[in-house]
């Protein structure tokens, strides 16, 4: 009886955890006894969502279950906002400085550490099959492109202040006030300028 009332659980959540689970008085134990039946697959530790139900935004999914303080940023944030063409290989993550982040995830994370409001300004939530996906904005991602030049290349950041401005994902000012708070704004000057 229980299996039946996790299957639709699922069906309305989306993703469902252990904490669900005790919500409706299920033990959590079944969590893997449903996973072995081959009823549930996990997504990321602890997550699960049902067997054949594949969510829209899986891979960003995956990455909010596995790192639930971080951001998604770089160029997996360009990637969720659509700005770039680029399939990153790994999936970049923000994460307040000093605060641990998870050994074990599905898909290989690339982690950048932040601190105030470089880490805190221009996150977007957005809900999907019951998890918040928190993303930085466009703007925030374009100015974060340029902080991580070196990491990135020079060429994706000049591309993503491009591109969020030609498709109207973002504005001049929005990015000139990620510039400044994030410090950026002496090495953005000449890009910017050169964009209409």
């Amino acid at each position: 009886m229980q299996t039946k009332e996790i299957v639709e659980l699922a069906k309305r959540k989306g993703v469902v955890n252990a904490a669900d689970l005790e919500a409706i008085g299920a033990g959590r134990t079944l969590l893997p006894y449903l996973l072995k039946k081959g009823v549930l697959r996990r997504i990321a530790r602890g997550s699960y969502v049902l067997s054949d139900y594949i969510p829209e935004q899986e891979s960003f999914l995956e990455i909010s279950a596995a790192v639930p303080h971080g951001v998604i940023c770089l160029l997996s944030a360009l990637q969720f906002h659509e700005i770039t063409t680029q399939m990153p290989l790994v999936a970049w993550v923000a994460v307040k400085r000093g605060t641990h982040v998870p050994k074990s995830c599905r898909i290989p994370l690339r982690i950048v550490k932040l601190s105030g409001p470089a880490f805190s300004e221009g996150v977007d939530e957005h809900k999907s099959d019951g998890l918040v996906i928190r993303v930085y904005s466009p703007a925030k991602t374009v100015v974060d492109c340029f902080k991580f030049r070196n990491r990135l290349g020079l060429q994706v950041a000049r591309e993503a202040l491009i591109d969020s401005i030609s498709q109207k994902k973002t504005t001049r000012d929005e990015i000139w006030h990620y510039a400044r708070l994030c410090h950026m704004s002496k090495i953005m000057r000449p890009y910017m300028e050169m964009v209409q």
